[in-house]
């Protein structure tokens, strides 16, 4: 537990908060780090365990805070044209995603569709999704707005649609922050993390560790 703690601390950056947000963050850290470094790793992380879950080119997957896309950059090419959805509240990301990160042949080939929100507005795409993933959003959020997520989610979800989110574990329910900060650190238990799904009527299943960088584990929610 010692050794944990130890790996825990390196983790995580004591002084996140006085990281600056929105577009003058962007601006500053740049698109890869402001989403929290590991581009390539994480990016492929995502993906391969996504088709390890049963990803087909076929299918819509819904990338939640999408950032600069991260994922999507390997997601978008194997998915049919119009498959990848996403959803993002800093616009500047998502530009410089497309941009910097997308071959423009590609997009235009590919036709990703993303909304720019900070309320999980899933319903303004056009498909509902079969596999939807949150990659480390829920280790900035609240629970109020975790909860919100969930409940605006399920009807935007096929039937049977899986999704998975990660997060910071910890054994006993801490005090969060009360407001959101996209380079803030918010951990849940494990219990606290399956009742927002089947509060929000998907079936919680715990999944863990799946050798994310940084420590977090995952969980699996179907829409039934």
């Amino acid at each position: 537990m010692k050794y944990y703690f130890v790996k825990l601390a390196r983790m995580i950056n004591p002084f996140a908060f006085l990281n600056p947000e929105g577009d003058e963050g962007i601006r500053v850290m740049g698109h890869r780090e402001y989403i929290g470094g590991h581009w390539d790793e994480i990016g492929a992380l995502q993906f391969d365990f996504l088709k390890s879950k049963g990803l087909q080119p076929q299918n819509y997957l819904l990338d939640i805070a999408c950032g600069s896309l991260r994922l999507g950059v390997k997601a978008i090419p194997y998915l049919e044209p119009g498959h990848y959805l996403g959803i993002e509240k800093e616009s500047g990301l998502v530009e410089a995603g497309l941009n910097e990160e997308l071959d423009h042949d590609l997009r235009e080939m590919k036709l990703p569709q993303i909304v720019i929100s900070d309320a999980f507005e899933f319903s303004k795409l056009e498909q509902r999704a079969d596999f939807a993933i949150a990659q480390s959003l829920f280790s900035h959020l609240p629970p109020d707005m975790i909860n919100n997520c969930f409940r605006k989610l399920h009807p935007t979800m096929a039937e049977g649609g899986i999704f998975y989110a990660t997060y910071f574990e910890v054994d006993s329910v801490r005090k969060n922050p009360d407001k959101p900060h996209d380079h803030g650190y918010f951990a849940y238990t494990r219990s606290e993390m399956l009742t927002f799904g089947e509060n929000n009527d998907f079936v919680s299943r715990y999944i863990g560790d799946w050798n994310h960088p940084r420590g977090q584990v995952v969980v699996e929610y179907r829409k039934v």
